[in-house]
């Protein structure tokens, strides 16, 4: 009896659907059914491969070890990715990243310079308005003194007389220009989420799971894919959950809920289109755990947001894992 054939016995005698394995292991649906046919290509490799063989058959109550034998005698790869080089650092990756900081950096130096000398120029034609300005009105006023602007008393107090269009000075002092009230903040609730990988919402991590990420329950959140290594083993560049909030809405705060108590790096990005390449990011959060909050200096106006994973926290099981169980998003409808 092959691999999968023995998992998928066991697990019928166990009275375990594919979903409940999934819930107890953490391994998507698809590996698991793929596994069962015998078909590994969506693992990622061989290392990723006998991690899940291993987590499906101890979840069954099937012994692993001859699994694994099993495994490296029918179906190990030529050129396997070992422990080592999973867990071990990637120097392309890092070299992209320090050039990216290098040029960004370039860019800022650039920008502030420009600003630097437009601010330059608007202070010195000011300054030459002004300094005309006083040269006239000493010139003007009888007896050498300046006389003060006409215009002033008109605009401190001043009000409009009726059918002249006319500015009439007033001696009471000025009345401060109400300000608008703002709109109220409140919650808003998200239409849909879903998982989202490099790729959309085709590659996302426990698809199936994704609405748990709203529940607020910690005991049954949303979880990513175990990987290797907090970047993903190298297999992406990261994962996370897309929110459609059903049509464009401003967006001032969104509080993110974890399970981690650190180690996580991710952002929030908005945008009116489904698409990475147009989800503009707003705000990031770093070694991030528990409840990550994203306070928008500027309020954005879109209709989806995405929290996006680029580092997995560690889980209890000596890899990297993302879990989620609530988002909260407020602003204004």
């Amino acid at each position: 009896m092959s691999i999968g054939a023995t998992l998928a016995a066991a697990r019928r005698r166990a009275g375990l659907t594919v979903s409940d394995v999934s819930q107890s292991t953490r391994v998507t649906e698809p590996i698991i059914a793929g596994i069962e046919q015998d078909d590994y290509t969506a693992c990622g490799g061989d290392f990723y491969a006998r991690g899940h063989i291993r987590a499906i058959a101890r979840a069954v109550g099937e012994d692993p070890a001859p699994l694994i034998d099993e495994f490296d005698e029918a179906w190990r790869s030529e050129q396997e990715i070992t422990a080592a080089e999973a867990f071990g650092p990637s120097l392309p990756l890092r070299t992209r990243e320090r050039r990216r900081v290098r040029w960004t950096a370039f860019l800022a130096v650039l920008i502030l310079a420009v600003l630097g000398f437009a601010g330059y120029k608007l202070v010195s034609r000011l300054d030459r308005t002004h300094a005309s300005a006083a040269a006239s009105g000493a010139s003007s006023a009888p007896g050498g003194h300046p006389s003060p602007p006409a215009s002033v008393p008109a605009v401190q107090g001043s009000t409009a007389s009726a059918g002249t269009g006319q500015a009439s000075t007033s001696p009471a002092s000025p009345t401060p220009t109400p300000s608008a009230t703002p709109a109220a903040v409140k919650a808003l609730a998200p239409a849909s989420v879903a998982a989202f990988g490099p790729a959309g919402t085709a590659d996302g991590d426990n698809p199936q799971n994704a609405a748990l990420a709203l529940a607020g329950n910690p005991a049954t959140p949303w979880y990513s894919q175990w990987y290797a290594t907090a970047e993903f083993g190298d297999l992406k560049s990261g994962t996370g959950l897309l929110l459609d909030m059903g049509h464009p809405v401003t967006v001032s705060s969104v509080q993110v809920s974890l399970l981690s108590h650190s180690g996580a790096g991710l952002s929030l990005r908005a945008g009116n289109t489904p698409d990475q390449a147009h989800l503009t990011q707003v705000a990031s959060a770093s070694d991030a755990g528990g409840t990550v909050p994203f306070h928008l200096s500027t309020p954005v106006h879109a209709r989806y947001l995405l929290v996006w994973f680029t580092k997995l926290p560690p889980d209890n099981a000596g890899t990297y894992q993302a879990s989620v169980y609530k988002i909260t998003v407020q602003g204004q409808p």
